[in-house]
């Protein structure tokens, strides 16, 4: 029977999401791979485990991560009722609800059918009466914004819900949101973006500001560039990665001649820092006074370890921001 550790918050820092009373992990666990249909169920739990031992308290989900769709919200919801059920209360459960998950007109975007049928959908496959967090996953252009915010209105005041969250949206478009959860008092706090030293399109549509002028959390996914800022692709292309199995987020074409010339110079510049590439990429992050909370994938439990000592990284100094923009211009 599991017991976690009692020293489980020792060393943990917990953020406030903007100006909200919820407080995030810097680190989040991330179930978007790794905990789908072809995963051992075992090596699931070694993963929550040594998250939850580590003061990990955030597991963000969808209902469309996989394989199958639903089957990673289906595996996350037997282990919180086979190991974790007397934890409930010390954990943040997030789910979102934006991409396909069943045939026919109902099953997709951003519609207040789909959205709230989704997220009964993903309370059952949880066995839970609510999750912390219900996300859009992304922007529905094609239907009002009001009607897809009236969703998440819907499912915070229907108690299913404890706050709202919007995913992949940019500065203008957030700001149109806030005003909406404002005048009808419903308790929008974050905001989930893709954020990394290799993407910065948050800084480039306005939503890393917006974020700060509206006091609003911000938790990064892939914040390692899928692989890219690691050890991992340095020499070459290996057998086993994701980008050689031809994943559709991580192709070949990615790592050109002159990506590759910035990975290897960023790798020196962490060398010099006494730390990894991926080590000093997450610090980056967690140093950045907009991001609440890092959210991090992993296949074996050293890996959240590892990605942990992130926390403890020296200040990363002016005159070293300045090479790596350098490196990266």
């Amino acid at each position: 029977m599991y017991q976690p550790s009692e020293a489980r918050y020792e060393t943990m820092t917990y953020n406030r999401c903007g100006k909200s009373g919820l407080k995030l992990p810097a680190v989040s666990l991330g179930c978007w791979h790794n905990f789908g249909d072809d995963a051992d169920p075992q090596r699931m739990k070694e993963l929550i485990f040594t998250a939850f031992d580590a003061g990990i308290t955030h597991i963000d989900l969808a209902n469309n991560y996989g394989p199958a769709p639903g089957a990673a919200e289906k595996n996350i919801g037997r282990i919180l009722r086979e190991d974790l059920a007397g934890y409930r209360d010390e954990l943040i459960i997030s789910t979102k609800a934006g991409y396909e998950m069943w045939p026919g007109p109902y099953g997709n975007f951003g519609s207040r059918k789909y959205l709230l049928a989704s997220l009964d959908q993903s309370l059952k496959r949880l066995g839970l009466d609510y999750v912390d967090i219900f996300y859009q996953h992304r922007p529905d252009p094609d239907t009002p914004l009001e009607e897809s915010l009236g969703a998440l209105e819907t499912a915070v005041k229907s108690g299913k819900a404890l706050y709202a969250g919007l995913s992949k949206y940019d500065g203008p478009l957030l700001r149109e949101a806030v005003k909406f959860f404002a005048e009808r008092h419903v308790p929008f706090v974050i905001c989930q973006n893709r954020y990394s030293l290799l993407d910065r399109t948050i800084e480039q549509d306005g939503l890393r500001q917006a974020v700060l002028d509206e006091g609003l959390g911000l938790i990064t996914f892939s914040p390692l560039a899928q692989g890219l800022l690691t050890d991992r692709y340095l020499n070459g292309i290996p057998s086993d990665s994701r980008m050689a199995s031809g994943s559709r987020f991580l192709n070949e074409d990615a790592l050109n001649p002159e990506l590759l010339e910035k990975l290897r110079k960023l790798n020196g510049l962490a060398a010099e820092r006494g730390q990894t590439l991926a080590e000093m990429a997450l610090a980056w992050l967690l140093q950045d006074e907009a991001v609440t909370s890092v959210l991090i994938g992993a296949s074996r439990p050293e890996q959240i370890k590892t990605n942990l000592k992130a926390m403890d990284a020296a200040p990363i100094t002016a005159e070293e921001r300045a090479k790596i923009e350098e490196i990266l211009a």
